[in-house]
Formats: C-alpha cells, sequence, structure tokens
C-alpha cells in the first residue's frame, strides 16, 4: 500500500463523502452520544437508587435520631408523624421519638421497614467514616480477594488488622429498636473493607466502593452494575461508526459512484484502507476520550494505553463486518439486516462472557474484559492480553481480506443474492487444489471468533442444566467447523475452480482437513505452554479435555492422529458431496457434522470422567 495514496483517500472520505451525512445529522449523533454518556455515568455512579426515589413514606419527628437516616434516602418521602395517616395507608411507617409505632403489615410497609434499616446502617457507615481517628472508629481491616473456580463462585476473605477491647461510645441508630446504639466492652463491630475483585465484578473504587465501611454482614459479593454499564460505553460509539461506515462502502456500489476510484492508479487495498482510516480513528479518539474521562473524574482506579489498545481489535472487528456486509449487499434494506446482526453478534460476544467474571475464567474470551480489568487498575498479563485480542484481530484481517476481493468492477457493481456473494468472496481466493489447505488455514481466526460467540450466547444457560449446554456448545462447535473447512470447497466448484473428478474432490477434501488441523493445533500449543489458556479453552466448555496423568503415549495419538483423521474424513465427505449438487453438499455436510458430533461427545463423555 501506498501511504501517500492511502490518506490522500482518507481525506476525500472525511472532506467529501463521509457517508453521505449533513451536518445537522453529525450535531444530532454528537448530542446523543453526549447524553448517553452522562446519563450512563449517571445510572454507573448512582447504582439503581433512582428506580425508587419516593417509593416509601415514614413520620419521623425532625427532633429524633432517624431523621437524617430518612431524609439523606431518596427513597423515602419524610412527613410529620400522624396515625391517622398511617391508618389511611398515606404513610408506611411511623416513628415516635427512637419508637416504632406501627406495625408492618403489608408487604409494602414491611418492604419499607427493611429498606429503613438498611439506609440507617449506610448511614452510621459514614458517619463513622467521616471520624478524624479511622483507627477508633474502624480499628478492624478485612481484605477481600474473589478467587476464580472451575464451576463455582467462591470468596475468600482473609482477615487483618487489631481491635483494641475497651468502653465503646457510640451514637449511631438501631432502625426499629430503642433507638441510639450503646457501647459495650469489647472492640467496635465495625470496620474497614478492601476488596479486590478479579474481573468484572465492580468497576474501580470510585464506583463500587473499593474501600468501603460497616459490619460484617454489610460484606457481600461484588455485583456488576456499573461495571456492564460502563463497559457499554465502549461499545455504542462503535454502532454510531458502524452505520456511516457501511453507508459509505454501500453507496460506492449503486449508480457505480465507485467507479472512478476503481479506474484510478491506486489499488483496492489503498482504497478499502483509504475509506476505513477515518472512522477508525474516530472510534479510538471516542474511545481514548472515555477512558480519560472516567479516569480523571474519579470513576476508576485506573484507565490507560492498556483499555485503550484492548478496545482496537473489537473497532476492527465491527468496522471488518460492516465492510464484509457493504459488499455482500444489494442496498440500505439487506445492509441494515446485516449490521443489526453485526452489533447483537459481537455486543453479545463482548458483553455475555464479562458478566460470569466471578464464575469462571472464560470472561477472558472478550477484550472488554481487559479494558475493564484495566480500569480496575489490574495488572494484565502479556497472555491474557494476547488471548484476548489476537482472536479478533486475525477475524478483522481475514474479513477485510475478503471483502476487499469483491473491490472490483465485475463484483462491486452486479446483483446477487448475500449467499452467493459470500461464495463469490471465497473462490476469488481459489488458485489451485492448495488453495482449499490455505483457506482453512486462514478461516481458523474467524471459526474462533464465531465459536465464541456460541459459546457466549449459550454459557447462561449452563445453571439450567450442564446436560443441555455441552451437547448444545459441542453441535455450534461442530456446524462452525464443518461450514468453514467445506463452504469453500462448494465455493470452488460452483465457480469452476475445482472439476468435479473424484479424485480432485479427495484431494481438496484431504488438504482442507489438514490445514484445519495444522492451523487448530496452533491453538492447542498456545494452551499447552500457557496453563492459564489452557483452563479458559477446557473450563466448562469440553472442546477438548486434556485430562492431568495421561501418559505420553496416549497424549500424542488423542491430540495428533485421531484429530488429523476426523478433519480429513469430514472435509473428504464434505468435499465428495459439494463436487454434485448443492442438495448433496447438504446431505454430505449433514452427515459429516453427525461424524464429528459423535466423535467429540465421545471423547467429552470417555475423558471428562
Amino acid at each position: 500500500m501506498n501511504p501517500r495514496k492511502l490518506l490522500r483517500i482518507a481525506k476525500w472520505e472525511v472532506t467529501k463523502n463521509a457517508g453521505g451525512v449533513d451536518k445537522r445529522t453529525v450535531a444530532i449523533m454528537a448530542v446523543s452520544v453526549v447524553a448517553m454518556v452522562l446519563v450512563a455515568g449517571l445510572a454507573a455512579s448512582s447504582g439503581a437508587s433512582g428506580l425508587d426515589s419516593g417509593l416509601y413514606r415514614i413520620g419521623v419527628d425532625e427532633s429524633s435520631s432517624y431523621y437524617a437516616p430518612a431524609s439523606d434516602d431518596a427513597a423515602f418521602v419524610v412527613q410529620e408523624p400522624d396515625p391517622a395517616a398511617v391508618e389511611r395507608g398515606d404513610q408506611e411507617l411511623l416513628f415516635v421519638g427512637t419508637q416504632l409505632a406501627s406495625s408492618p403489615e403489608d408487604p409494602k410497609e414491611r418492604a419499607a421497614l427493611g429498606e429503613f434499616r438498611t439506609s440507617v446502617d449506610r448511614y452510621n457507615s459514614r458517619q463513622m467514616a467521616r471520624d478524624d481517628n479511622r483507627t477508633a472508629a474502624e480499628p478492624v481491616s478485612v481484605t477481600l480477594v474473589y478467587l476464580e473456580q472451575s464451576g463455582v463462585s467462591e470468596t475468600i476473605a482473609s482477615d487483618s488488622g487489631s481491635g483494641d477491647g475497651g468502653d465503646g461510645d457510640g451514637d449511631g441508630s438501631s432502625a426499629g429498636g430503642a433507638g441510639g446504639g450503646s457501647g459495650g466492652d469489647g472492640g467496635s463491630a465495625s470496620g474497614s473493607t478492601d476488596s479486590d475483585a478479579g474481573g468484572l465484578a465492580g468497576l474501580g473504587a470510585g464506583l463500587t466502593g473499593g474501600s468501603t465501611t460497616g459490619s460484617p454482614s454489610d460484606i457481600q459479593p461484588p455485583f456488576p452494575f456499573e461495571s456492564l454499564v460502563l463497559a457499554f460505553l465502549f461499545i455504542v460509539p462503535m454502532n454510531f461508526v458502524i452505520q456511516a461506515y457501511g453507508s459509505t462502502m454501500l453507496s460506492e456500489r449503486l449508480n457505480r459512484r465507485g467507479e472512478l476510484l476503481l479506474v484510478s492508479p491506486v489499488s483496492r487495498f489503498d482504497i478499502v484502507a483509504g475509506k476505513t482510516l477515518p472512522y477508525f480513528l474516530g472510534a479510538m479518539g471516542v474511545v481514548t476520550l472515555i477512558t480519560l474521562g472516567l479516569r480523571f473524574a474519579g470513576l476508576t482506579a485506573g484507565g490507560g494505553p492498556i483499555a485503550v489498545l484492548a478496545m482496537l481489535p473489537i473497532a476492527l472487528l465491527f468496522l471488518s463486518a460492516t465492510f464484509c456486509g457493504a459488499m455482500f449487499a444489494r442496498s440500505f434494506k439487506e445492509l441494515t439486516f446485516v449490521t443489526v446482526t453485526v452489533t447483537v453478534s459481537l455486543t453479545s460476544y463482548a458483553f455475555v462472557p464479562a458478566i460470569f467474571t466471578d464464575v469462571t475464567p472464560i470472561a477472558l474470551i472478550s477484550p472488554l474484559t481487559v479494558v475493564v480489568r484495566d480500569l480496575q487498575a489490574q495488572t494484565v498479563t502479556a497472555s491474557n492480553f494476547a488471548f484476548s485480542t489476537i482472536p479478533p484481530t486475525l477475524t478483522a484481517v481475514v474479513l477485510f481480506g475478503l471483502g476487499a476481493g469483491l473491490y472490483r468492477e465485475e463484483d462491486m457493481f452486479t446483483q446477487r443474492a448475500i449467499p452467493l456473494k459470500v461464495l463469490d468472496a471465497l473462490s476469488g481466493r481459489i488458485k489451485s487444489n492448495w488453495s482449499a489447505l490455505k483457506l482453512s488455514v486462514l478461516l481458523i481466526p474467524l471459526v474462533l471468533v464465531a465459536e465464541l460467540v456460541a459459546i457466549a450466547l449459550i454459557f447462561p444457560l449452563q445453571g439450567l442444566s450442564a446436560a443441555l449446554t455441552i451437547p448444545l456448545i459441542l453441535g455450534a462447535v461442530v456446524l462452525i467447523e464443518e461450514v468453514a473447512k467445506s463452504l469453500h470447497l462448494y465455493a470452488g466448484y460452483t465457480s469452476g475452480r475445482y472439476d468435479r473428478s473424484l479424485r480432485t474432490g479427495v484431494i481438496v477434501g484431504t488438504l482442507s482437513g489438514v490445514g484445519f488441523f495444522l492451523a487448530e493445533k496452533v491453538t492447542l500449543v498456545a494452551q499447552l505452554v500457557n496453563p492459564g489458556l489452557r483452563e479458559i479453552q477446557t473450563s466448562q466448555v469440553g472442546l477438548e479435555l486434556l485430562p492431568s496423568g495421561v501418559p505420553l503415549w496416549v497424549t500424542v495419538p488423542v491430540l495428533l492422529l485421531l484429530p488429523l483423521l476426523l478433519h480429513v474424513v469430514t472435509a473428504t465427505v464434505s468435499s465428495l458431496g459439494a463436487r454434485r449438487s448443492r442438495r448433496s453438499y447438504l446431505l454430505a455436510l449433514g452427515a459429516a457434522m453427525v461424524i464429528h458430533f459423535a466423535y467429540n461427545y465421545t471423547v467429552v463423555i470417555a475423558l471428562g470422567q
């Protein structure tokens, strides 16, 4: 690629094309994004407290020690004590001094009492936190570390600190009791809690209370509401970007607008890269601003280059998938369908694993986990960063390559259905029988990300039944892998790149299976070298179980020879069907999937016991 020509095309895209978006639309989009960021930030910083504002009515006098806790909680409307109001149902709670004068009877009144007790506890904790003598106010320090285990979430608390006994003095309140709390012999029951939650469990001390105060009963596992809301801020701008990007790419194909660029002395890669660059820089610029804004606003404990770099493959993945969609679609209606599919699939891939950070290490399949961990000022290892970011990056490269193969006159300006365009993109890369091996290797990143998306969508069902989720995951994996191994073979037959002889069918099927096997085992090497990645690949999923203690003479055939034979056989079966007709291809593909599923299920059940 020529950098000078690339930058010139990028400049034209910004100044003249920009997806046909006028200044008014840009202004509206900018205001919408800013408003969304502000609202989401406020929601994340305040949790869900605004949802129950003014929900309960409490009668308490200003002289009561309960007046301050009630007035500080937006869930309560403070009124003058009135027994008649309680009888009419206009007040849920009634306090005379520090005594609860009403008896909660209906569910709302009982809920109001429970909420008020929580409010009093929070008020007492805030009062203790304001004490100048922190050692006296909070003599016990508890450090919490949330560890990840396979299958369950286990919280291990390590206690450190000291408590000096003595006469305790307290001016706190106890809801529904006799009023002000009194001191007693021994140390205070309150203490400070520092939590270090691995993964998406909260988003930094500024939001989730990395240092909280209260009694041991207040200690709860972190809830990822704030994390998910703030992480969502990194994805939403991508949806605005791909709308404009997909529009400008498709507009090049309508009415032959892109013909001038095609006949100009620049390569198709210069054109694609130049038209993509402004949108990529815009997306990364917004990500950088969000990261810096969260950091300097004090909402996160960290946030720096790692968070921004981890978003780079997500931006590329969104753009590349949209680019392919724009090359395949025949109209803006079809492009809208493709864009919605891309948004739903990739957003699920990024977010659903993050919800289960405290349950399983599978969360690292999403680069967004790296983003949030960096925002939490946690250490992100190089292996975790690579595992999260390399698959989507390579997938983006593959998608850009497939789409660029159609960026030529004979493909851009022809109106064909999306499935036929997909076949054209694959057949354009076929030069000889050896292309079957090459394409199987090149499609591995796409296969991996597709499997991760499937796992992200199926994994929430694990809580219902493990007997259901394992077959579903294995079925999804089999479907994705068999289609990836055979679809380019079918494209080669339909385009005439492969002859339909039995010999060619066996050769290209074998080459496709070998290529897929070789590329697949690259991930296995990373799994064996890095135990952490091995846990991610095998824990809960059951794609390839490798029990410890298995002799080497058993491990090598299982991990090498049998999978090689499996991929060669299934790819050859599909190839022999694809050389005849579409119906024969679908039947052969179904047979290959049955063989593959039977093998995987047998391996999982036999080695998993």
